[in-house]
């Protein structure tokens, strides 16, 4: 079969420039707008993406004086796009640092049920003090502390989706038996992290379980996403930055002793998109115009763990920024700031400047034959599966994509005219899990 791209549209509020909500055009009380998201979705959908993202974090996103802030939550909000849809993949972020695989597997297989089996999941592990004091904790915990309890997570939400046989609901009117107990399969899990004896309180969904998505990029990222990841979110700058991280995740799927090819990796591109590179250009300039450099300087320097009154807006970065061992945080996105800056000679301000339009993820302004170009060299080159498309600003940057680019790429026979299946994971081209709790089939 020729190998074809896969597109998920990654939305936020106004659009993924923080200084989108500015322009004349932009509602800044869209998040909260359910009329806003399904429209968005139904012009994703329009372009036949394979899916729609929505990010998530368990605590109040930085500043609120810098951007929209406060989000719906994302298995909610999907929830009602879902209704809103027909054909398009759902994936919501959700933290297994601050969740409970019961509930979370509940809420998860809930989507697939509503939406006929187009839910994803991207599994978060959540970094910063702020997130741990809003539940319970006084301290941080440490990054391989996070990855390994989301490894337990991830695995006792599987045996929770598989806890209910396929077959298990009997629906027998004539005999009065609406189930059979003894295709019940409770996962009687005791662990370092958790404890959980029932089976869910849901039957096994459409898709048997919701599509695992992963966006980490440390080593201990790259290790959960060879073992668990169907989809990969990832940020790269440059063309060799990109085909080194896909070599080494699909070799290290490989080794985990998957097969590579169904662990699709999308890095994230931010277009900007006019009928000329000119007017792209432009459109760019002016979000990076609208920038208050306070704000951005204030978060950078939380990032970068260093105090704001040692970055110097028209100065490249200081020395002795810490090592990516110190990080207990987000330590791949560190590294791909620090390095953007030091290999371009970046100022703060220019650095501010290129990460409000994508933070860390690539930037391209240029017309919709040049945006098709880009996307297809990665694609060709072994750098991507697909990308992960996030508009600079919203709506119009989503239906700029797909009314212009979507098209140019369906002609060179890179992406589908139609949807050919009916789920998420018909759309990635990956068969449905089999229960692992069934019989295994006579030969």
């Amino acid at each position: 079969m020729t190998r074809r791209l896969h597109l998920n549209a990654f939305l936020m509020e106004n659009g993924h420039h923080e200084a989108s909500w500015r322009l004349p055009e932009s509602d800044p009380h869209a998040g909260t707008d359910v009329a806003h998201w399904k429209r968005m979705a139904r012009i994703a959908e329009r372009g036949k993406l394979d899916s729609l993202f929505l990010a998530d974090s368990p605590v109040l996103w930085g500043d609120i004086g810098r951007r929209p802030s406060g989000a719906l939550e994302p298995t909610v909000l999907l929830t009602a796009l879902a209704g809103a849809t027909d054909h398009i993949g759902l994936i919501a972020t959700a933290s297994t640092t601050y969740n409970e695989p019961y509930n979370l597997a509940r809420r998860f297989a809930s989507l697939d049920h509503i939406s006929g089996g187009r839910a994803g999941w991207n599994i978060v592990t959540t970094a910063g003090l702020d997130a741990a004091q809003n539940f319970n904790r006084t301290h941080l915990p440490s990054h391989r502390d996070r990855y390994d309890r989301a490894a337990e997570f991830v695995d006792v939400s599987l045996r929770l989706w598989d806890s209910w046989a396929d077959d298990a609901v009997l629906a027998d009117k004539a005999a009065g038996v609406w189930g059979d107990d003894d295709r019940l399969y409770p996962p009687a899990h005791i662990g370092p992290h958790f404890r959980v004896a029932g089976a869910l309180n849901l039957p096994r969904s459409p898709q048997g379980h919701p599509l695992l998505v992963q966006a980490g990029s440390s080593e201990n990222g790259r290790g959960f996403a060879a073992r668990y990841a169907e989809a990969v979110f990832t940020a790269q700058q440059t063309l060799a930055d990109a085909q080194a991280f896909y070599v080494d995740l699909k070799r290290r799927a490989g080794a985990a002793g998957r097969d590579p090819d169904t662990v699709k990796i999308l890095p994230g591109i931010v277009p900007a998109i006019a009928a000329t590179e000119r007017e792209a250009l432009a459109l760019e300039e002016e979000l990076d115009r609208l920038i208050k450099p306070e704000y951005a300087k204030r978060q950078l320097a939380e990032q970068l763990r260093v105090s704001p009154d040692a970055l110097d807006l028209d100065r490249e970065l200081p020395d002795g920024l810490p090592d990516e061992d110190e990080i207990e945080g987000a330590k791949s996105r560190y590294t791909l700031i620090v390095t953007l800056a030091r290999r371009e000679r970046l100022t703060v301000r220019q650095l501010i400047g290129r990460l409000g339009g994508g933070r860390g993820h690539r930037t391209f302004a240029g017309t919709p034959e040049q945006v098709a170009d880009a996307i297809q060299h990665w694609f060709d080159n072994g750098a991507a599966d697909g990308f992960n498309i996030m508009p600079p600003v919203l709506p119009r940057g989503l239906a700029d994509f797909v009314d212009h680019v979507v098209p140019i790429l369906q002609h060179r026979g890179l992406f589908r005219t139609g949807y050919e299946g009916t789920t998420l994971r018909d759309h990635y081209g990956l068969t449905r899990p089999a229960n692992r709790n069934a019989a295994p089939v006579p030969a």
